[in-house]
């Protein structure tokens, strides 16, 4: 039997990677003859390292980058060995792995040090950079990221932006060139958020909320991100108020694409295609995939929905693990709230519930 282990993360206890592992070590125990394929999945969000990592031969490249508060963190970039694309993932610098709780700043966190990281990764002059920008602590439509690469940010009065969303409330005018060595790289935005930057869907009203921001907050974002997205529009030609994806990360994606030239793609997609997982499909017997909690939005685009319809299509069967879950039609689904009814002692315990959930599951197989 050969199994395709292909988890995404579960959200707050598990990463795709630590998944995986716990699928594996599960399986392994129960059925030690069956051959394992381990590839964890992301979207662009947190884990797309740990995906680009297990999936195909890559150099991992440290670099010191200020995380949304300004502080100093170590941010990691994977290189990929066989082409030279730079696999970049945003939350390594602005993510909210960095902060805490009670130090969410929604109004003046910034994205600088995903434009350090971007700096870092273009010294090896790859043909292609993939960033992905989910699992953000950040507002400020990427406005931090481009003045990491050099672009200054001006009230009328010709007063230079501090950094962060809300000033950009003032904003009149933008000074920017692109980097020389950023000229001739391909940027690819990797994200399955359709949100664009402003309005009722956009970053601010969406995605604030998740990032502390009140609801007087979420008004002095929008009206900045709005401000933001007319002098970007006077500059650049791009409408990113109303492009679709702009608002993923709070607005990074938006800027991404105004400042690099940057197109928005699948985050699936590209990790997909990045770590060969329609040939690691095709010489799978079973697939096995899991998330934290599953419903009917994960059959709506989201990994484990992605996963599902590749199997089908491939007429290759599918085992779901869920920390929980409701239906899921005709997919075979097992959960750990099944086992464990506490759901903290079911998020404290997940990677060792998870491996004997799976254990269970695999004795009950023949092959």
């Amino acid at each position: 039997m050969r199994v395709l282990i292909a988890p995404q993360e579960f959200k707050g206890s598990l990463s795709a990677d630590e998944a995986a592992a716990a699928i594996a070590a599960g399986i392994r125990a129960a059925q030690p003859d069956w051959m394992l394929d381990s590839l964890p999945m992301s979207d662009g969000g947190p884990g797309l390292l740990d995906a680009m990592r297990k999936a195909v031969a890559a150099d991992t490249v440290a670099t010191p980058v200020q995380d949304a508060l300004g502080r100093k963190v170590l941010g990691r970039y994977v290189r990929l060995r066989s082409n030279g694309d730079v696999v970049i993932e945003a939350a390594q610098a602005n993510g909210l792995l960095h902060v805490k709780p009670d130090e969410l700043d929604p109004l003046y966190g910034d994205t600088f040090g995903v434009g350090e990281l971007i700096l870092d990764a273009a010294s090896s002059e790859p043909p292609r950079m993939i960033v992905g920008v989910g699992g953000s602590a950040t507002n400020d439509g990427g406005a931090g990221m481009a003045r990491a690469l050099g672009a200054r940010f001006f009230d009328m009065a010709g007063n230079e932006l501090p950094r962060g969303g809300a000033p950009l409330a003032n904003l009149e005018r933008i000074e920017w060139s692109l980097p020389k060595p950023l000229e001739g790289i391909e940027i690819l935005v990797a994200t399955d958020v359709s949100n664009p930057l402003c309005g009722e869907n956009g970053a601010a009203r969406v995605y604030g909320p998740q990032k502390g921001a009140t609801p007087e907050q979420v008004d002095q974002l929008e009206a900045a991100l709005f401000r933001y997205a007319q002098v970007v529009r006077r500059h650049f030609g791009i409408d990113i108020a109303n492009l679709a994806g702009a608002g993923a990360a709070g607005g990074l994606a938006g800027g991404l694409v105004a400042f690099l030239g940057a197109r928005i793609q699948s985050g699936f997609d590209l990790v997909a295609e990045t770590s060969g997982f329609r040939d690691r499909l095709a010489a799978a017997d079973l697939v096995v995939t899991g998330e934290g909690h599953f419903d009917g939005q994960s059959l709506q685009g989201k990994v484990t929905g992605r996963i599902i319809d590749l199997a089908r299509g491939a007429e290759k069967p599918v085992v779901l693990f869920a920390g929980a879950g409701e239906d899921a039609g005709d997919v075979e689904l097992h959960t750990i709230s099944s086992m464990e009814p506490d759901s903290d002692a079911a998020m404290s315990h997940a990677a060792e519930l998870l491996q004997q959930l799976t254990s269970d599951w695999a004795k009950n197989q023949s092959g």
